[in-house]
């Protein structure tokens, strides 16, 4: 079975479309495609409030294309989501009628909890030792989900108003770096050995450019370097030298900064770096509900 999965980020907008097989009894699932479009939903949002008639108009043509490749794939499952910028914007329920209207793409607005949830569901497949404990950072656009993981189990998380599109916008306040600062600290300060973990395409960009192989970890003193290494090439440099994608070479440094000032909080040392997003999350869970014979009694959306 085929599941297409859509992740409506503030930085981009992207197609996951994977397939799960049941192979003596247990799940497997491979991926097929990935397509990622830069509409930066967050330009709009984190400076005037809501989305502009331009990005609404790039954000339909992109779902419209995404349900035709999906339609090619013969996808009957899909899920698409939206987050941080989304939730923000003034006009979000009428961008999410007008996607429905113009794609037929039903869309979920969901929190940073659920965000967390998804994503930390596919961990076990990351072949990470769910024994450990934990501080997990997602970076996104406009928001950073934090999550206390402990032998495997969520205790507790928080979803703080600082992304790299935010920061890039700066709208950022100190304010919001104090209330993750003190959240962080009152959180970690009876934790011991606990190692990040960090996910988002900035974070795996500079573990990459580390040249640390998957699933060795990254300190945050080479996270630091990484990010002044990339500081001191100019705009036209990360995008001919070091090859960086338009829309990721600016937001690189503040993501390096955010995770950097995160794990400084904490006074983490040490973190791993899963090649895994929100969409996996999504694909998973429907792959799961599958095998269960409860997708349409979950409600999943169906492409025909």
């Amino acid at each position: 079975m085929k599941f297409g999965a859509i992740d409506i980020g503030s930085n981009a907008v992207r197609l996951l479309i994977e397939e799960a097989i049941i192979v003596e009894g247990k799940l497997q699932i491979r991926k097929i495609s990935l397509n990622r479009v830069p509409i930066r939903l967050g330009e709009d949002v984190f400076s005037k409030g809501k989305i502009s008639k331009s990005k609404k108009v790039q954000l339909g043509k992109a779902m419209l294309a995404f349900w035709y490749l999906m339609d090619l794939h013969e996808i009957v499952y899909y899920r698409a989501t939206a987050t941080s910028a989304m939730r923000e914007a003034q006009n979000g329920p009428e961008i999410i009628q007008y996607l429905q209207d113009k794609a037929e793409i039903q869309v979920e607005v969901i929190d940073g909890e659920r965000e967390a949830e998804l994503i930390f569901a596919n961990f076990k497949r990351q072949r990470i030792n769910l024994k450990g404990n934990y501080l997990y950072i997602d970076v996104g656009g406009g928001s950073t989900e934090v999550t206390l993981i402990k032998k495997g189990v969520r205790l507790k998380s928080q979803s703080f108003s600082i992304g790299t599109v935010r920061m890039l916008k700066g709208r950022v306040s100190n304010k919001e770096w104090g209330r993750a600062k003190d959240w962080i600290q009152e959180l970690v300060k009876r934790e011991d050995h606990l190692i990040a973990i960090g996910t988002g395409g900035n974070i795996i960009r500079i573990f990459k450019e580390s040249g640390k192989k998957y699933l060795e970890t990254i300190t945050r003193k080479e996270i630091k370097e990484v990010h002044d290494y990339i500081k001191g090439h100019t705009m036209e440099e990360r995008l001919s030298v070091l090859l960086l994608k338009p829309d990721r070479a600016d937001v690189i440094l503040p993501a390096g900064e955010i995770y950097n000032r995160l794990m400084g909080y904490a006074q983490i040392d040490e973190m791993i770096v899963p090649r895994v997003g929100l969409s996996d999350g999504l694909v998973l869970e429907m792959a799961k509900n599958w095998m269960k014979g409860k997708l349409d009694a979950k409600g999943t959306p169906r492409l025909r």
